[in-house]
This record gives structure tokens, sequence and C-alpha cells, in this order.
């Protein structure tokens, strides 16, 4: 199996800090989890979960197993350490310790990557539309014991513009929660609209003054052969973005 269509995040971390966001590519699941499924909570077989989550450590050579969260679409923020990193209900998680993995798992939300230019801390958020509203992003940026202009950004794999279609209300809320997001809402017929949720994403960021913000324009929607998608397939698998500090 290979893992040469994983992405490598484009951004200007420094070396000690390593990420990656996989595909559905290559991977032992079947059926409508078809390909490299790393989701325990989907209803695929464990033994194949298991399998795509063993290759994927041996793969990156990662120095620890991935800390696995509990998504549950909230705003809420984890510190990890070596000691906490099992059976954790947050939807962002931080840590300021070498050799700890953080990470999320999606199919049409949104990956966010957060690192500080010096690499002394990292954090990565899984950002749908609950998150955002709720302030996923505010809360990550708030977590990290550094200043919100050393801090850099990579958006990962989510729902693409074209594809993302909300009713009046949810734009409505979005607006209320800043007129800036009014520009990433195009009205396509009476009560809809498509979003963008990678403009979302970057005016909360620019808002809360991060500057160097990197990622965006993919589609797991229409990338059918390339990404789970939720909102495309209702059953299906569920993509990882990592991130981690290399021990010295």
């Amino acid at each position: 199996m290979q893992y040469s269509d994983w992405i490598t995040p484009d951004w200007l971390a420094p070396e000690q800090v390593a990420s990656v966001s996989t595909t559905r590519c290559g991977g032992f699941s079947e059926g409508s989890f078809s390909g490299f499924n790393l989701a325990s909570h989907v209803g695929d077989n464990e033994q194949h979960v298991l399998k795509n989550r063993q290759f994927l450590c041996k793969a990156l050579r990662l120095p620890s197993e991935p800390c696995w969260l509990d998504q549950r679409h909230s705003a809420q923020v984890i510190k990890l350490s070596a000691e906490n990193c099992h059976h954790v209900q947050a939807d962002a998680a931080y840590t300021v310790t070498p050799g700890v993995v953080c990470g999320v798992l999606t199919a049409d939300c949104l990956p966010v990557l957060f690192c500080n230019r010096e690499g002394s801390c990292i954090a990565v958020a899984h950002a749908g539309w609950q998150g955002l509203l709720s302030g996923i992003l505010e809360n990550t940026l708030a977590a990290l014991p550094v200043a919100a202009p050393s801090v850099l950004c990579w958006l990962g794999p989510a729902i693409g513009p074209g594809k993302y279609e909300v009713g009046e209300e949810l734009r409505n809320r979005f607006v209320l929660k800043s007129p800036e997001h009014a520009s990433a809402f195009q009205a396509i017929k009476a009560d809809k609209y498509l979003a963008d949720i990678y403009q979302i994403a970057k005016n909360i960021l620019t808002a809360k003054d991060v500057q160097a913000i990197s990622g965006g324009g993919y589609c797991t929607y229409t990338q059918h052969q390339k990404f789970f998608s939720y909102r495309r397939d209702g059953v299906t698998g569920r993509m990882a973005t990592l991130l981690w500090m290399k021990s010295s």
C-alpha cells in the first residue's frame, strides 16, 4: 500500500513541526468505507480500522499513537500531554510536548492546523459549521501560549464552496456573528446559499490577528476518488489531519 496520495501541508512551519493530511486512497477498509478509513465510530470493521491505523503509524514513523479525539462539533479545546491522550472529548487539541501527536478526523468539516513560528507549540481543530459558529478557532488560538500574530495556520481538505448548500437561517447566524461573513455566502435560490467554509475560517482567523494562513482549495465532495464526504455519501469513512513536534 502506498501513501504518496496523502497531503503534506504547504505552510511555513519550522523544521521540527511535522504534519500530514491523509486521503481515502489505499487502505484495508471495504464497501462504503472503501479505502483508508481511520474512524472507529462510523460502523467500519474494527480490524480494518486497526490495520489502517497501524499502517499510518508505521508509514509516518510517528513518535506515538495519535490522540483520537471524541469529536462532538463543540468549541472544546484540550491540552494534550503524554499522560492524557486517551478517550478525550474535544474538537481541538494543543500541546507543548514533543512526541505527542495531535489529530482530528474529518469528511467535509474543515481541519485546521496551528503552530507558532518557533515551533514550540502546536494545535489542530475540527471546524464544522457548528464549531465555527461557537468559537472553536477562537478558543484554540486563545489556548495557545503565544500571541496570534506569531501563529501559522493551514486549512486542510473540506467541502468546497460550490457544493456546501445551506439555508438562510444558518447564513444569518454567521452574518450576525460577523458582517464579514456575508461575502462567504452566494445566493442560489430562495432561502438557499452556497457557503465557503474556507472563507469563513479565514475571516475568523484574520479578525484574531493571524497573519499567515495557507491551504484550502480542496473539495471533499467533488474529489470523490481522493476524499471521503459525509454530505455526498452519508455512510462513509474519515480522513485524519495530524500534527506533532519532533523530539530533539
